[in-house]
């Protein structure tokens, strides 16, 4: 795979809490749940150690294993950080440091996929352009959710709403009646969404935090097709750059409601047919 890839912070104040890593056929991107502070989380390392953790096993097991299905790869990788961080925090906190995983890995014959909680990733090529993600979120706590939308960011009753939400949906995380977000229990990796597609259907890819995919999801100022396109003509800086470019025009989130006024952004794109790659053909006089 050919790789380019971009992350920032959403605010200078705050560590990004988004990871990206790459090998010469995996990619990957992390994204960071905040916790909100009053709420607490049990641990004394916080977000940005754990998905650094997390993301950098990650990509170890499956780069190092490709034979070794993605499921299994997560789960592994989960349980490593979790040993490593056990004996000083509460892994047991319903607000114990946590993720979304989205994921691919081409092999040669597939290019598989993972996705834990709601990044997207985009699979384009012969077979057409493939949107997966884990959206099983949305179907808990929508009364809190809708609560938020009716507070301009920055003010108390925002943050309180906010709060409320995150609350709310604790309780039916990591549950196999809830939704799943990669913690501290490896049964999140089985519960993931998965999957593989043959390796001549796709040429190019995407994986991206909602920091990013927000250009689309949520202000609606492309499609999933022209964010490809951007990314493969002007690259992932571009897109943060648009994104940044949208909150900017909304401060308040009264045109477009949200939990942050800018949250961290991170995009990856891959292309996996050779485009961009290929030497120029020197001819010999005479040839």
């Amino acid at each position: 795979m050919r790789v380019s890839s971009a992350s920032a912070a959403g605010s200078a104040h705050k560590p990004n809490e988004d990871f990206l890593a790459v090998s010469p056929r995996v990619a990957l991107v992390l994204d960071g749940l905040t916790s909100p502070p009053e709420l607490g989380s049990g641990c004394i390392h916080g977000t940005p150690w754990f998905v650094g953790q997390l993301g950098t096993q990650l990509l170890r097991e499956a780069t190092c294993r490709p034979e070794v299905p993605l499921i299994d790869c997560v789960a592994e990788a989960i349980t490593r950080v979790a040993d490593l961080h056990r004996d000083t925090c509460d892994l047991t906190h319903l607000g114990t440091p946590s993720c979304s995983i989205a994921m691919v890995r081409e092999g040669t014959h597939t290019v598989d996929h993972l996705s834990i909680f709601d990044s997207v990733i985009l699979l384009d090529g012969p077979g057409g352009l493939k949107v997966l993600s884990d959206l099983r979120v949305n179907g808990y706590a929508q009364q809190e959710h809708k609560e938020t939308t009716q507070h301009q960011i920055g003010t108390s009753e925002h943050q309180q709403a906010v709060s409320r939400l995150v609350a709310a949906q604790r309780p039916y995380r990591n549950v196999p009646t809830g939704y799943w977000v990669a913690a501290a229990n490896p049964a999140a990796a089985h519960n993931a969404v998965t999957g593989s597609v043959p390796r001549s259907e796709v040429t190019r890819a995407a994986i991206l935090s909602d920091g990013a995919s927000c250009l689309v999801e949520d202000y609606e100022l492309t499609d999933w097709a022209g964010l490809l396109d951007l990314l493969e003509t002007q690259g992932p800086d571009e897109v943060i750059s648009r994104v940044r470019q949208a909150e900017a025009t909304d401060p308040s989130g009264e045109r477009w409601p949200r939990y942050k006024a800018s949250d961290d952004s991170t995009a990856v794109f891959c292309l996996l047919d050779g485009r961009g790659t290929r030497r120029p053909v020197v001819r010999r006089r005479g040839a």
